[in-house]
């Protein structure tokens, strides 16, 4: 009989998107084929402690996304090693190997998971992983950086304005708001799920907007309010992605929320695929694939625009690590492009591979 895969799941962390990615992490665990893998759960908790679990007990209130959090008890920490050339999990309580690790499948929304800091550890350790690398995951999760590089490469983007939180100052305020006008929206730089946005209209909704992001990041974002329909694509691959349908997001909120995407289930209807043209399915694949190539993606990437009335489409951001409960629109838009849920869970593992195997052909000394 053929060895088993062994995949870690990996999910939770010291971020914002925290409980999203414990719903993650639940519905990929459910879907994965348990014929073709060995299965490890490892739970970051909010101390950032790596949490070794037994399987189908390792959630407490699994039903509520407000109360969902890691079971900690009877759980072992552990953390990631490199035992005999082997990627593996150490027992932090006795310094032995726990289990050998094939692939590491990355759930971990927000910071500290999708912005390049737990890549580089696996990196480190020569194993694969599903997703964007090192510089990719820094790219998407940096939002300001981001739309720069975007605007470089000449994918249109809307006009914003970044600020540091040691240098903003009430006349750079002033001339953003001249230049961008009311409504404005306000976000932490290197945050997702609609964690710390905030939709405003004039200055003293403003100046509370940005105490309110700057709780979450050192750099916030102020940008225009571009009206239009809000339409997501998923893509799929490493050096030749590929695109699905897209889909379209219709909040049922002043905008799309946290607490509409995850909380209030007629926060959103989802128009999966979205009622669109040939031509703008293929002029949004097409830049949906582009956006991911220039921001140095791999894996699996969401990427969402915005499509106004005058048919100009506009990049918002891209989303490295995206929401993946199976109501989510990442896998949601590959199943109406004909790819099953626990069928993208398995191509994401084997371009995992791929990924590692092809770093391994290079060159890692000169002579």
């Amino acid at each position: 009989m053929k060895n088993k895969l062994k995949v870690c799941l990996l999910f939770g962390g010291k971020s914002g998107e925290h409980e999203v990615s414990l719903m993650s992490a639940k519905s990929v665990f459910e879907a994965l084929n348990k014929d073709s893998y060995e299965i490890f759960l490892v739970g970051i908790n909010k101390k950032g402690e790596w949490l070794l679990h037994e399987k189908d007990d390792y959630l407490l209130n699994s039903n509520n996304p407000k109360k969902v959090e890691i079971k900690e008890k009877n759980s072992r920490r552990v953390f990631p090693t490199i035992e005999k050339n082997v990627p593996a999990l150490l027992d932090l309580s006795d310094g032995k190997m726990v289990v050998q690790v094939d692939v590491f499948f990355l759930l971990t929304h927000g910071t500290y998971g999708e912005d390049g800091a737990v890549q580089g550890l696996l990196e480190m350790m020569n194993v694969a992983y599903v997703g964007a690398g090192i510089l990719g995951s820094a790219i998407g999760m940096d939002k300001d950086i981001m739309k720069r590089l975007l605007r470089e490469a000449g994918i249109p983007i809307g006009p914003f304005h970044s600020f540091n939180y040691s240098d903003i100052s009430e006349s750079q305020l002033d001339i953003a708001i001249q230049e961008l006008d009311y409504p404005i929206f306000v976000k932490p730089a290197n945050l997702g799920s609609s964690v710390g946005i905030s939709k405003v209209n004039n200055k003293k909704s403003l100046d509370k907007a940005i105490e309110e992001a700057f709780q979450y990041d050192t750099k916030i974002l102020l940008e225009k309010c571009i009206l239009g329909r809000e339409i997501e694509c998923s893509v799929l691959g490493n050096d030749a992605p590929k695109a699905s349908l897209p889909g379209e997001v219709i909040p049922s909120h002043d905008f799309y929320s946290y607490e509409a995407k995850y909380i209030d289930k007629n926060g959103a209807k989802l128009e999966i695929p979205a009622k669109l043209s040939d031509q703008q399915v293929v002029d949004i694949q097409q830049l949906a694939v582009k956006t991911f190539k220039v921001l140095q993606c791999a894996g699996m990437a969401r990427v969402d625009f915005f499509l106004t009335q005058d048919n100009q489409l506009y990049v918002n951001e891209i989303n490295t690590i995206p929401g993946f409960t199976k109501i989510s629109m990442y896998p949601k838009l590959w199943e109406v492009s004909g790819i099953s849920y626990s069928h993208l869970l398995d191509k994401l593992i084997t371009l995992a591979v791929e990924k590692k195997q092809q770093k391994d052909s290079l060159k890692r000394s000169f002579t």
